[in-house]
């Protein structure tokens, strides 16, 4: 390995450590705070306690408040975030582009399709599921249309892949409108919330049912690093070096939609954080794909985690809408990086 290669497996390995411990602080902090404060030291016990390392129960209202309120919510974020931050890793690998992000495909349009429409015709074929079981299912399905559109001569290629998104997200749009014109004034405020995402109806039930999608896309997303890395350096070496291009890129969407779909399906629309954590990373600790999926996944719950204690305390007793905030965020740095794309590249024609 050479001096490059040290100093960046160096670096990565300090961000792991430092990202860790930044998340472990804001949940303790998200867990504690709020209308009803809980120290530390007590969150500390009550954990101790659950897992039998000591520690004590507390009062049955803080217990509550912990464990039915408090923690669902931090997990629901943590694991959101990872789902994001992965699939975004592993769009910008698969595209080769560091602007690429599962929307680009119309996961987020398509799952909002299937949400909005539960919730504009008054569907509850699930109980207070439909709405999550309905974005989910709707985010696939998209996909595969988009897939099986781009497919030409057994071959997909990139370029048909963003124009096919492109044209879905632009139909999903007309289709959503479609359904806000039918939506009366109570369907079209459950329309509107959803929209602008949200983790404030976290339970332990959604926390369970995101949880079996993001251990397997979490799982299988690392074991292609090897071959993005091939691909980075074009798709004809990447052949050459063994790489079967087609399947690759076949599994790694899969992967992007289980882990989008399943995010969106419980939290609503939550942008930027799928595009801005794996460019950061690659900025900080290089494009090797070994790090950058993993540590994308951890900043990913890092930065969610964050951005829904920001939300839920900045305007309290109010809450802001987590997807905006994200946006907030995340168009002013979208915003840069073309600026600093174009600057390095010397311009896009």
């Amino acid at each position: 390995m050479g001096r490059v290669g040290r100093v960046h497996v160096a670096r990565a390995t300090l961000l792991t450590v430092l990202m860790l411990a930044a998340l472990v602080s804001v949940s303790l902090i998200s867990a504690g705070h709020g209308a009803y404060p809980i120290p530390v030291g007590d969150i500390l016990a009550s954990l101790g306690n659950r897992v039998g390392l000591g520690g004590h129960t507390l009062e049955r209202v803080a217990e509550s408040v912990l464990w039915d309120i408090r923690f669902p919510r931090v997990v629901l974020a943590i694991v959101v975030g990872a789902c994001l931050g992965c699939a975004g890793a592993v769009m910008q690998g698969v595209f080769g582009n560091p602007l690429a992000e599962p929307g680009v495909i119309g996961i987020s349009s398509g799952a909002a399709i299937g949400a909005v429409c539960a919730i504009a015709f008054g569907v509850n074929v699930f109980g207070n599921w439909t709405v999550t079981v309905f974005a989910f299912i709707s985010g696939l399905i998209t996909v595969f249309i988009v897939y099986t559109l781009s497919r030409q001569g057994r071959r997909t290629e990139v370029i048909t892949l963003i124009l096919t998104g492109i044209a879905v997200n632009a139909f999903g749009g007309a289709v959503i409108g479609l359904f806000i014109f039918v939506a009366d004034n109570s369907q079209l405020t459950a329309i509107t919330f959803w929209q602008l995402g949200s983790l404030s109806q976290a339970t332990w039930q959604k926390v369970m049912a995101i949880l079996p999608f993001a251990v397997v896309g979490l799982a299988l997303a690392p074991r292609y690093a090897r071959r993005l890395d091939l691909l980075s350096l074009g798709e004809r070496p990447a052949r050459h070096l063994g790489v079967d291009v087609e399947r690759m890129r076949m599994v790694l969407i899969l992967v992007v939609a289980i882990l989008t779909a399943a995010a969106v399906a419980v939290s609503g629309i939550i942008g930027f954080v799928g595009l801005v954590i794996p460019h950061l990373l690659r900025m900080a600790a290089g494009p090797g794909h070994r790090f950058l999926i993993g540590g994308s996944a951890l900043g990913g719950a890092l930065i969610l985690a964050t951005a829904d204690l920001t939300a839920r305390t900045v305007a309290a007793p109010a809450e802001l809408p987590l997807g905006v905030l994200t946006a907030l965020v995340g168009s002013p740095f979208f915003f840069w990086l073309l600026r600093r794309t174009r600057r390095k590249q010397g311009g896009w024609a």
